[in-house]
């Protein structure tokens, strides 16, 4: 059976950050509210779990899980070949609805999906979501939601299309909006825009002025 928690009742919010925290490290899924919508979340280095989320969403591993962070510090242990324009964006817009595609450390022992030797990365302005990975780690995250259906704005909607597939809810009421991250590829010499969203093309050009554009 689900449980859910009120983060924004401070004894709701401390006992659903624990409990949301333990799920995780039994290799649980938890849904939690993000700056863009509700992610539903897993341990990032426990296969097993990831290839849960997956099967919650219905989604296959030819659409790989993003990797949630707390810090920019850990990136250190998670990228290589991190270019000093990649840092910037990440100076810039971080924490944000910015994320990066970089290649990962070869010694990592995670399964996120088909990945070919990448992770896309992500560092959410939400302080519930930022709390829970502080506590726990990269998790590995994904929309809320069934394949095919509209990502979540609330937890509600979360949880009537995942229901039991979830060991832990953590409501923090409507998120900003249905606007997804803008996703960069930062594995190459120019950083290329993937998937313009939240941020702009000209708001990235900004501090990257020769990004380009993907076809």
């Amino acid at each position: 059976m689900a449980r859910r928690y009120d983060t924004n009742d401070a004894t709701d919010r401390a006992t659903g950050l624990r409990e949301a925290a333990s799920a995780v490290r039994r290799g649980e899924l938890v849904v939690l509210p993000t700056d863009t919508v509700y992610g539903v979340g897993a341990d990032a280095f426990s296969s097993e779990a990831v290839s849960d989320l997956l099967e919650a969403k219905g989604r296959g591993r030819n659409m790989p899980t993003p990797v949630l962070i707390g810090s920019p510090n850990t990136l250190h242990g998670l990228v290589t070949d991190f270019s000093e324009m990649a840092w910037e964006l990440v100076d810039a817009f971080w924490p944000g609805a910015l994320t990066l595609v970089a290649k990962h450390q070869p010694s990592l022992q995670w399964d996120l999906g088909d990945t070919r030797g990448t992770v896309a990365v992500r560092m959410p302005l939400h302080p519930v979501a930022i709390e829970l990975l502080t506590e726990v780690g990269p998790m590995a995250v994904s929309s809320a939601n069934l394949t095919g259906h509209p990502a979540p704005e609330d937890c509600d909607a979360a949880q009537e299309m995942l229901g039991d597939s979830i060991s832990v809810y953590l409501d923090g009421g409507p998120t900003p909006g249905n606007v997804p991250s803008s996703i960069v590829d930062v594995t190459g010499k120019v950083p290329v825009l993937l998937r313009a969203g939240a941020l702009s093309e000209e708001e990235l050009r900004k501090v990257v002025p020769d990004l380009e554009v993907a076809n």
